[in-house]
């Protein structure tokens, strides 16, 4: 058997003279927890409705879990398990009322649901809300509620639309957890436009832009395929027995550099200048810099080189995309998809 559980060809979706995809082409193996990146509009709700078997394509073909979303529905659901990004909860019922009423929905019997509920109840970190009704729950333990709902009939797939939307900064910390917790023994797709949250949970990225597939890969590999690198430098501003260089200086000296592209002051603390370099990925401004520290009598608190950030990544492969066609309201086809359901 194939080890492919999900997998898109030529995946398109129109809406009207809209193309919300364009040809999307993509595989999620199994073990694997694969961010799904796009700005707002990109496509990824539309990507996730069709592989939830929401709507159909308009063309291509889609199969999860070596189902087609098209011509085999209820077997794609039986592998799946869905987080949308509101999920849909039952205020007036507590948590236990729902999680039963999902698993008899899902064909468990009472004694499969006990099973199961002791085991949702741990990696979701239910047990002090078991009771309570659901309308009471902070946004925090209404999306566990919801991903346990997702994971009641053990599904070897996850399909997570934008699951820590509308929640704080600890919220958020908490749902990534239980989402590193449960892609430990299974496939899980995480569609987000956090760029944070993949780095946590993810090894790969799929990145879309105007319903286009513009980056798929590692993270590393994602990251290696900005043309630049950054440096960060720091100068002491005064004391210390030696010359002390201006803002000024420092900055001009910096940019004199060959394979400097860029330089820019960064904000930090009294008695330190400290700088952001833009560089070639090809070369290493290091030594460079330490020797005219050496030269000009400077004192050199900090160097440091990092690689190009995801988040510059994306913004660079989103960016030039989203310059053609501007005309296009992306975002109102992603809208249009919502109200298909």
């Amino acid at each position: 058997m194939s080890d492919v559980m999900i997998r898109t060809s030529g995946l398109t979706k129109r809406f009207g003279d809209v193309k919300a995809l364009d040809q999307v082409d993509f595989e999620v193996r199994k073990g694997e927890v694969v961010g799904f990146l796009g700005p707002n509009g990109a496509g990824k709700s539309t990507t996730m409705r069709i592989l939830t078997c929401f709507i159909s394509p308009s063309a291509g073909s889609a199969t999860v879990h070596g189902f087609d979303v098209f011509d085999h529905p209820l077997e794609v659901r039986k592998k799946i398990g869905y987080l949308p990004q509101r999920a849909p909860l039952y205020p007036e019922m507590n948590v236990w009322e729902y999680l039963e009423f999902t698993s008899q929905v899902r064909g468990l019997d009472g004694s499969s649901f006990k099973n199961r509920l002791r085991r949702v109840v741990e990696v979701c970190g239910l047990a002090q809300v078991l009771g309570k009704d659901i309308g009471n729950l902070s946004h925090g333990y209404r999306q566990r509620v919801g991903l346990g709902q997702a994971l009641m009939h053990d599904p070897p797939i996850l399909i997570l639309d934008e699951p820590t939307s509308d929640l704080d900064p600890n919220e958020k910390a908490e749902v990534i957890r239980y989402i590193q917790e449960i892609g430990k023994d299974r496939t899980i797709l995480l569609s987000t436009h956090n760029l944070a949250e993949v780095e946590q949970a993810c090894a790969r990225a799929i990145i879309v832009s105007k319903g286009r597939v513009v980056a798929d890969g590692n993270l590393e590999d994602i990251r290696s395929r900005a043309g630049s690198v950054r440096y960060f430098v720091g100068f002491a501003s005064a004391g210390n027995g030696s010359a002390a260089p201006t803002k000024q200086a420092a900055r001009d000296a910096l940019a004199a550099l060959g394979g400097a592209k860029k330089v820019s002051e960064s904000p930090t603390e009294e008695g330190l200048h400290r700088f952001e370099i833009t560089g070639s990925k090809d070369s290493d401004l290091r030594p460079d810099i330490f020797k005219l520290a050496v030269a000009k009598g400077w004192v050199l608190l900090e160097l440091r080189r990092d690689a190009q950030s995801l988040d510059s990544v994306f913004r660079d492969l989103t960016r030039a995309d989203e310059r053609l066609d501007r005309g296009s309201s992306w975002r109102d086809a992603d809208e249009a998809a919502a109200s298909a359901e």
